[in-house]
C-alpha cells in the first residue's frame, strides 16, 4: 500500500459561500486515494501580536500551528484582494511562522497554490505575493501545472456541483499535486 499524505489546505476566504472552498472541496473529492486533503480553518486566529504569543499564546495558535506541523504539505487556495492575499490567509502564514525559530511551516514539506476568482486575471497577483511567502516559509511550491482560476463564479451549478467542464483541468492539477508530494517528501 503507498503512503498517504496529509494535506493541509488553507483557504483565503471567509465567506460562507466562497468559491474558493467551493474549489478546495472539489479538489479535496478529486484527490488520487495518496493524498488525504483537510480543511484547517483560518478564520478564528487573532491577529498575528507576538505579546500575546510569548509564554501563554491563544489556544487557537497552538492548535493551528499543531495542525500545520502534523501535516506532510498545504494546499493554498485563495481569491485575490488588491493584488494579493486576503488579510486572513497572511495572518495565518504569520501566526505558523512564529516564534522566531519555530515555524510550523518548516521541516521543507511541500505546497502548491491555487487561486481563483470572478474576474479574468484569477487571482494572478495573490497566487505570486503567495509563493513569494512560501520561499522564506521554505515550502516548495509547485510550479506546473499553474492554476489561476478566472470567472471562478461559473464552475459550479446553483447546488455546489462543479461544472464538467472545469473537472479535467482540476484532476490535472490534483494528481500533478499529488505527484510533486510524493517526490518531494523522498529527498
Amino acid at each position: 500500500m503507498s503512503q498517504v499524505y496529509k494535506i493541509a489546505v488553507l483557504v483565503g476566504s471567509l465567506r460562507k459561500d466562497s468559491i474558493n472552498r467551493k474549489v478546495a472541496l472539489a479538489l479535496a473529492a478529486l484527490a488520487p486515494k495518496n493524498l488525504e486533503l483537510k480543511i484547517v480553518e483560518i478564520g478564528d486566529l487573532p491577529l498575528y501580536n507576538e505579546d500575546i504569543d510569548a509564554g501563554n499564546p491563544p489556544s487557537a495558535y497552538t492548535v493551528f500551528r499543531q495542525q500545520l506541523k502534523a501535516a506532510d504539505g498545504f494546499l493554498f487556495v485563495t481569491p485575490e484582494y488588491n493584488r494579493s492575499v486576503p488579510g486572513v490567509l497572511k495572518n495565518a502564514i504569520d501566526v505558523g511562522s512564529r516564534p522566531y525559530g519555530q515555524s510550523a511551516w518548516g521541516g521543507v514539506k511541500p505546497g502548491a497554490v491555487v487561486s481563483a476568482s470572478p474576474g479574468a486575471v484569477g487571482g494572478f497577483g495573490a497566487n505570486h505575493h503567495l509563493r513569494q511567502s512560501l520561499v522564506f516559509l521554505n515550502v516548495p511550491c509547485m510550479q506546473q501545472p499553474e492554476a489561476y482560476l478566472g470567472n471562478a463564479g461559473s464552475f459550479f451549478d446553483d447546488a455546489g456541483t462543479l461544472s464538467e467542464k472545469t473537472k479535467p483541468f482540476l484532476q490535472g492539477f490534483i494528481d500533478a499535486f499529488a505527484a510533486w508530494v510524493a517526490l518531494q517528501t523522498k529527498r
